[in-house]
């Protein structure tokens, strides 16, 4: 009899120590600070604070639900670990997940984050363990007052759409144009690869509004190239506008970039070397030279004529003949100390045996191609005062640049004999 009683009371014992082990809650000491906020971005009531505590790891969900049932979700089904020392806590400023609201409809982009409109809300707290088991907590918010307008993208542009940064004067830039509704916080503007790597597009200087302010914005990109960086690897990325408002409503808008023959021009003088026909040569006598152009780079440089070969009169220029400077094409120039102008005789940087001809009937040489250039000079006249004077070679990347490397090479100390 006393055996059996003793086997009753560890029975009891046992049991209610289960159960008590089986009541500890999942989801416990939920609170909201406030039960009424406007978010306005006023400084006063803008923001709460949500505090919880898990027994064991869960997903947790926070939600709100208007009076019709509508929900709007804060937190959704995210894995925390149990609660150390202190609870969790988070701050709340009114934004949910996106959404629409009855009758509405937005052309050209999406809300990311929006404001909960003025009303009474119930909030929900609810953790879901590995099981399967759910806890819910519940109250009510009121928002009043809230700064509901969005700061809406509008008519996000991406010109061209093919977009080829490599400095020969085509297409070498992509100008990325939206109309922000209100005033904001950040605007972010990227290019996004299938691998995820982001690339961020700075605001053109020169854009309209200025940052933060609403209005038209404008976004210059050369993908680096211009600062002598390689651009983004060929292939289509999504461009990606993202604009937060000072409440944290967010809203983004996208569109796509290919990015084709894109990198960074490398082109030199061969051994900086050229072979001149003469040191002296009689006046009416033509100065000729040979040089090698190498592109020693993976992107084709663009060119123009004149063709190798050509002989100017010293009295004519490349605009004389009918070559005027085209911005990004490279050529070989000729310049003498009296010259009127920089580098007056100028060739292409190959002939057609090497060089190879687009869609559009523009001529590139090829990467890592070498090309032989010649050309000479007849002098009609002494130019200018000086005699002799020093003559040179260049390699010039018009409207861009004459790298130091490929100005003033190998120059030549030329006597003209005048009869």
């Amino acid at each position: 009899m006393v055996k059996r009683l003793l086997l009753i009371l560890v029975m009891g014992f046992l049991l209610a120590a289960l159960t008590a082990c089986g009541e500890k809650p999942l989801l416990s000491d939920v609170s909201f600070s406030k039960d009424r906020i406007t978010p306005n971005a006023d400084g006063e009531d803008d923001v709460l604070r949500i505090q919880y505590r898990l027994s064991r790891r869960a997903y947790l969900s926070i939600y709100f639900l208007d009076q019709a049932g509508n929900r709007f979700v804060f937190r959704q089904h995210e894995l925390r670990a149990p609660s150390a020392e202190e609870p969790y806590s988070v701050y709340f400023s009114g934004v949910v997940d996106g959404y629409v609201l009855p009758g509405e409809s937005f052309e050209g982009f999406t809300v990311a984050r929006r404001v909960l409109q003025d009303g009474t809300y119930t909030w929900v707290v609810e953790a879901t363990d590995e099981t399967g088991h759910t806890e819910q907590v519940t109250g009510t918010l009121t928002i009043a007052d809230a700064d509901a307008a969005l700061p809406e993208l509008r008519n996000f542009t991406v010109s061209p759409p093919v977009f080829t940064p490599n400095r020969d004067g085509i297409d070498d830039r992509a100008r990325i144009n939206v109309f922000v509704t209100k005033d904001y916080t950040s605007l972010v503007v990227y290019l996004l690869g299938e691998d995820g790597v982001r690339y961020h597009v700075a605001e053109d200087e020169r854009s309209p509004s200025r940052p933060g302010e609403a209005g038209f914005h404008t976004f210059d990109y050369d993908a680096g190239v211009d600062l002598g960086a390689e651009p983004p690897p060929d292939g289509t990325y999504t461009v990606w506008a993202e604009v937060q408002d000072a409440i944290g409503q967010q809203v983004v808008a996208t569109s796509t970039l290919t990015i084709k023959d894109g990198g960074v021009p490398k082109a030199y003088i061969l051994n900086g070397e050229v072979q001149w026909s003469a040191r002296s040569i009689l006046l009416g006598e033509t100065l000729y030279f040979t040089l090698t152009v190498e592109n020693d780079s993976a992107t084709p440089i663009r060119t123009s004529g004149p063709p190798p070969g050509t002989v100017y009169d010293s009295d004519q220029n490349y605009s004389t003949l009918g070559w005027t400077i085209q911005s990004g094409v490279f050529r070989v120039g000729i310049h003498c100390e009296n010259a009127l102008i920089n580098y007056p005789w100028r060739w292409a940087v190959g002939d057609r045996s090497v060089l190879v001809e687009d869609e559009e009937g523009h001529l590139y040489l090829p990467p890592f191609t070498r090309a032989v250039v010649t050309g000479g000079i007849r002098f009609v006249d002494v130019e200018g005062a000086r005699n002799p004077q020093y003559c040179w070679a260049g390699l010039i990347h018009e409207d861009v640049e004459i790298a130091q490397v490929n100005d003033r090479v190998d120059p030549v100390f030329l006597f003209i004999e005048v009869p």
